[in-house]
C-alpha cells in the first residue's frame, strides 16, 4: 500500500468514526453511560479528547448530566520507569479487585507518535485477560505530547468512568521524571513502582517523586531477583523515614511484588485499601476539593490558550512577532511584551 493510499484509508476511518459519533445526542450518551454501556462510554471519552467545538459542546453537556450521580470510588495513580512492569501488575491488580466485587477502569496514558499522534505502546494489547473481562474497561489514550503524559482531559475520562459504574479507577502514566505531580492532582492514592538491582535506588533525583507517593512497590521480585528486591525494600523504607512527617500522619508503605508469580499482589491490594480507609477517616473529601481547585485553574489557563489559538487577529500578531524574534530584530522579553498588548 502506497503512502497516499494509506493516508486516504486513515481519513476514511476517521470520517466513519466521526459520523458514528455524530449519531449520539446528549441524552442518548448520558443515559448510555449511566446504564454502563461501554460503547457510549468509549464514544464520550473520544469526544472529550476532541478539539472540535461541536464535540466539546456535546461532551460538556454530557458531563454536566452524569457527574452528579452519587458514587463511592477510588482513584489510583500508578507510575514507574519504562520496563518496571506497570501494565502486567495493573492487570493482576484489576483481576484481583474484580474478584472482590469491584469494577475496574484503566486509563493508560501512552506515549504519542509524533507522526500519527496515536498511542505507541497500546496497553490494551498487554492486558489481554483484563481486557476480556466484562467488569473491566481499558482505555489507552495518546499523551498528545503533554508533559507527564497526563492529558488535559484525563479528569473528564475519570468522571465518565465513575458515572458508568466503575469504582476502581487506575490512571497509568508514561513514566517517572516528567511532571508526575499531574497525576497526583487527579487521584486519591499515588502508587510508585520501582525496579530492584538497577544500581540507582537512592538517587537524589527520585526524592521528589518519592515524597509524593502513598505506596511504593518493588516489582519483579521473583527468582534470582528476590534478594535484590528485599534489599531495595529495606533501603527505600529507610529512606522514607528521613522524609518530613506528612500532615495526614500516613507513613508510606514499601512492598515487594511479582506480577509473574502473583506474589505480593494481595498484600499490595490490602495496603491500597487500607490507605483508602485511612483517607476516608482523615479528610478524603478535602484532597478531592483541593484537586478540583487545581483543575479549575489549569482548565481556565487551557481555555485562555485555546481562545488565543482560535483568534485570527492574535495569530497574525503572533506570526509578526515570531518573524522578528527569528531574525533577531527583537528580544524574547520584547516579544512577550508586544503579545501582551491589546
Amino acid at each position: 500500500m502506497t503512502p497516499a493510499s494509506q493516508e486516504n484509508t486513515r481519513k476514511k476511518i476517521i470520517e466513519a468514526i466521526q459520523q458514528r459519533q455524530n449519531h449520539w445526542t446528549v441524552d442518548s450518551l448520558s443515559s448510555g453511560i449511566l446504564e454502563g454501556n461501554i460503547t457510549a462510554l468509549s464514544a464520550a471519552i473520544t469526544l472529550s479528547e476532541s478539539t472540535r467545538k461541536i464535540d466539546r459542546a456535546l461532551i460538556d453537556e454530557v458531563i454536566e448530566q452524569v457527574m452528579l450521580r452519587p458514587k463511592n470510588t477510588y482513584r489510583i495513580g500508578i507510575t514507574g520507569v519504562p520496563g518496571v512492569g506497570k501494565s502486567t501488575l495493573i492487570e493482576q491488580l484489576g483481576l484481583e479487585w474484580i474478584q472482590r466485587g469491584h469494577k475496574v477502569a484503566v486509563l493508560a496514558i501512552d506515549p504519542t507518535s509524533p507522526i500519527t499522534q496515536g498511542s505507541i505502546l497500546g496497553d490494551k494489547t498487554r492486558m489481554e485477560q483484563l481486557s476480556l473481562n466484562t467488569n473491566a474497561f481499558i482505555r489507552p489514550s495518546p499523551s498528545s505530547l503533554s508533559l507527564g503524559g497526563v492529558t488535559a482531559h484525563t479528569h473528564e475520562a475519570i468522571l465518565l468512568c465513575e458515572a458508568a459504574g466503575f469504582d476502581r479507577i487506575i490512571v497509568e502514566t508514561v513514566g517517572v521524571g516528567q511532571s508526575e505531580i499531574a497525576v497526583h492532582h487527579l487521584t486519591d492514592c499515588f502508587l510508585l513502582l520501582m525496579l530492584a538491582g538497577a544500581g540507582d535506588q537512592l538517587q537524589g533525583i527520585k526524592r521528589g517523586i518519592m515524597e509524593m507517593c502513598d505506596v511504593l512497590a518493588i516489582t519483579k521480585a521473583d527468582e534470582q531477583n528476590t534478594t535484590h528486591a528485599n534489599k531495595a525494600q529495606a533501603e527505600y523504607q529507610q529512606a522514607l523515614h528521613l522524609f518530613p512527617a506528612r500532615e495526614d500522619g500516613w507513613y508510606p508503605q514499601v512492598l515487594t511484588t511479582s506480577a509473574l508469580s502473583k506474589s505480593g499482589v494481595n498484600e499490595l491490594i490490602e495496603t491500597l485499601e487500607t490507605y483508602l480507609q485511612w483517607s476516608l477517616a482523615r479528610g478524603f473529601d478535602n484532597r478531592r476539593l483541593s484537586q478540583k481547585k487545581h483543575l479549575l485553574e489549569q482548565t481556565w489557563w487551557l481555555h485562555l490558550k485555546m481562545q488565543f489559538a482560535n483568534d485570527a487577529a492574535f495569530q497574525e500578531k503572533w506570526k509578526s512577532v515570531e518573524e522578528q524574534v527569528l531574525h533577531q530584530h527583537i528580544s524574547l522579553a520584547k516579544a512577550i511584551s508586544m503579545l501582551g498588548k491589546e
